[in-house]
């Protein structure tokens, strides 16, 4: 009879352990190479949904100069002119969220006590699917200013908006998530955040930021 001696038990184990390790080191390799293309093909449906997004908004915004005749202000305001809300909130309706608007107190700020139903209501239209954003946060901001736009002072008729030789004028962008804000927040971007981006600026996804562009034959895109 062949005996093993505890030496040799001892070495077949390591070989063991060694080839164990091995195995699993290239099972984990093939992995990480197997799993690489699948969230590739994850994160561009999510960038395309992001682009959705704001393409839902252009219209929805077309929609509604359609049946006011002017676009919505950049924020409402009560009588003394402080801001209440967003046109975020305006579009609503035309963003099938009737019913969250209907809920909303208009003549009470956006985070008013009134308002703290909406307030804990997530949108979706306004979140980026790649976003790890606390719920009700977003990065879709209008660009303010008078030569954008959404006007600082009053709600814009077609007709009204600046011209632009390029016949497109950016209406939504989506701005670093470290300076996100509240949908309902009557908070926008400027020119000069969108041009002058801060040098760690941070998106969602790879790939820069999205933009819902306003072509001046009076169509939205993005």
């Amino acid at each position: 009879m062949n005996r093993t001696s505890p030496d040799q038990r001892k070495l077949r184990s390591g070989f063991t352990a060694l080839e164990l390790i091995v195995a699993l080191g290239i099972i984990v390799v093939l992995l990480l190479i197997l799993l690489s293309p699948t969230r590739q093909v994850r994160e561009a449906v999510r960038r395309t949904q992001c682009r959705n997004n704001l393409k839902q908004i252009g219209l929805a915004l077309y929609n509604y100069h359609d049946q006011h005749g002017v676009f919505p202000p950049a924020f409402s305001v009560d009588a003394a002119g402080k801001p209440l809300h967003s046109w975020r909130t305006l579009i609503l309706p035309y963003l099938d969220q009737a019913a969250l608007y209907e809920s909303i107190d208009l003549s009470k700020p956006w985070d008013d006590p009134a308002n703290a139903h909406a307030k804990e209501t997530a949108t979706p239209c306004y979140s980026c699917p790649s976003s790890v954003l606390p719920k009700g946060m977003t990065t879709y901001v209008g660009l303010l200013g008078e030569q954008n736009f959404f006007s600082p002072t009053h709600p814009r008729k077609l007709s009204e908006l600046p011209p632009n030789k390029s016949s497109q004028l950016i209406a939504i962008f989506e701005r670093d998530y470290q300076r996100a804000v509240h949908w309902m927040s009557p908070e926008d971007g400027t020119a000069a955040e969108l041009l002058t981006p801060p040098a760690d600026r941070k998106t969602a996804h790879t790939g820069g930021c999205h933009m819902s562009w306003w072509l001046m034959d009076a169509s939205p895109a993005s």
